[in-house]
């Protein structure tokens, strides 16, 4: 009888460790398998949103070109030209995530990005209009004037943007969309992410 409650004492301790051994080797399998919260971890999953760190600025301007020439001063006659355009354009603004400046101290993950500049600025080339164009046989249009037009209403539409806050709001929008990417990944949901200029 005696024999009997030792084998069954021995039998239930052994399952037991069994059982505990089973139960820490799964929770050991289980934090294995996780990955290691690590800056090249967090700077991947932000480059995977790259396109959503992005402010489109959609505009319509109308400009004019006026050019005459002038000897010694005075305006040669018959040699006047311009013309007045109308079109569409769009200036992207956003942030090289390229440069992230990612640092993890214990629970807490410390992002610097750079501050935002633009990236593109396209005119599209289907919606201009070209309005009261005067030309002179003595000194005619050429392609390098709409060049030179088109090159200096660019630079004059991207310093109104900035004027009018382009690159503070695409700032703000990178933060925001960050903090917000991280804290739906649930590995770091423990963590408290802070993302500055």
């Amino acid at each position: 009888m005696k024999k009997i409650k030792n084998f069954i004492s021995l039998t239930i301790i052994g399952l037991l460790l069994v059982g505990v051994s089973f139960f820490l080797g799964m929770n050991k399998m289980k934090s294995d398998l996780q990955p290691e919260i690590s800056s090249s971890l967090i700077s991947n999953k932000i480059l995977s949103a790259k396109e959503l760190i992005t402010i489109k600025y959609q505009y319509t301007n109308m400009g004019q070109f006026e050019n005459q020439s002038y000897f010694y001063g005075w305006k040669v006659p018959f040699t006047r030209k311009r013309f007045i355009v109308t079109y569409d354009g769009t200036i992207n603004a956003g942030v090289d995530l390229e440069n992230l400046d990612i640092k993890i101290d214990g629970k807490n993950i410390n992002i610097k990005v750079p501050k935002s500049k633009i990236l593109a600025h396209e005119i599209d080339e289907k919606s201009i209009k070209v309005f009261d164009e005067e030309n002179s046989i003595f000194n005619p249009i050429k392609i390098d004037d709409y060049k030179d037009f088109s090159k200096d209403q660019k630079e004059k539409m991207e310093k109104d943007a900035i004027k009018k806050g382009l690159l503070k709001e695409a700032d703000e929008k990178t933060k925001a969309t960050i903090e917000d990417l991280l804290n739906t990944y649930e590995l770091l949901k423990d963590f408290k992410i802070t993302v500055t200029n």
